[in-house]
């Protein structure tokens, strides 16, 4: 058991597991970008920073059918940022949080080293998507297509350039497919830590295994930082999947069966 997992399960809430922390029909999230551990600052701007970090946090209530509300920054400041960098880091928080009609109501500042952020956000929910409800002959599908961002941040780590547009700068959320296929998901979960860790999740907390209906390699099942949806649904509504999918201009693979079995994939760890 990795540092991550095994200090979760020494915490005693009732509402961790999930992308969020259902309270209600209300959903709390948060998730930190710290320099030098997501990210290099001679990677990226000051702009392009701020927006992944703020994306990254809405990615949490967009996989759990939520509604972004209120967002909460705190920011820790190496003494080599001016006050024009500051600007420029709070309006494009601002910017990105208001895209999804969030608005940035607070945090808090401090000095340090290198540059962080942790963000809250507040969202709400009458119909949340979770990662509890999975059952053997469900199918598991992801959005999108994987791997651009491990081989992107390889291509940094080489000390060459990557494309503006890139997902590892701009990830896509899911946000319109999600709320009009909620009704026919069962479970789901945003793709933070590679498709084959957050499978092995996935299947870990609902105790089941899996069958491969379609083979994924190793650079689209490894690559950490997607935030696509991993989903699972029953198979009678593939159909109805398939066509909001169209209609939302998503791309939706099935990969595999949830089954009775211990199956998982060998993935490598990216937190610890």
């Amino acid at each position: 058991m990795n540092k991550e997992s095994y200090l979760i399960n020494k915490l005693s809430s009732r509402s961790i597991g999930d992308d969020g922390a259902i309270i209600g029909n209300m959903i709390y999230s948060m998730d930190a970008f710290f320099e030098d551990v997501h990210f290099k600052r001679e990677w990226m701007s000051i702009k392009q920073i701020a927006y992944k970090a703020m994306m990254v946090n809405l990615s949490d209530a967009v996989a759990m059918n939520a509604k972004p509300l209120y967002a909460l920054t705190s920011l820790a400041l190496p003494k080599d940022i001016n006050h024009s960098q500051i600007d420029e880091l709070i309006e494009s928080l601002e910017e990105t949080a208001k895209a999804y009609d969030c608005e940035i109501i607070g945090g808090d500042t401090i000095a340090s080293d290198k540059l962080h952020l942790s963000i809250t956000i507040v969202s709400k929910s009458d119909n949340p998507l979770r990662r509890v409800g999975l059952k053997s002959g469900h199918l598991l599908a992801f959005t999108g297509y994987l791997g651009e961002s491990k081989k992107d941040l390889e291509r940094l780590f080489r000390g060459e350039t990557i494309d503006e547009n890139s997902k590892f700068y701009r990830p896509i959320l899911r946000s319109e497919f999600i709320y009009k296929a909620r009704e026919f998901l069962e479970v789901g979960m945003d793709i933070s830590d590679g498709l084959f860790c957050d499978t092995n999740k996935l299947l870990d907390i609902n105790d089941m295994g899996f069958e491969i209906l379609q083979p994924i390699s190793a650079d689209e099942g490894l690559s950490g930082e997607e935030y696509e949806m991993l989903i699972g649904f029953d198979e009678k509504n593939i159909s109805n999947i398939k066509k909001i999918a169209k209609e939302t201009n998503t791309q939706v693979t099935i990969f595999a069966k949830a089954s009775k079995n211990s199956l998982r994939y060998e993935c490598v760890e990216h937190h610890f």
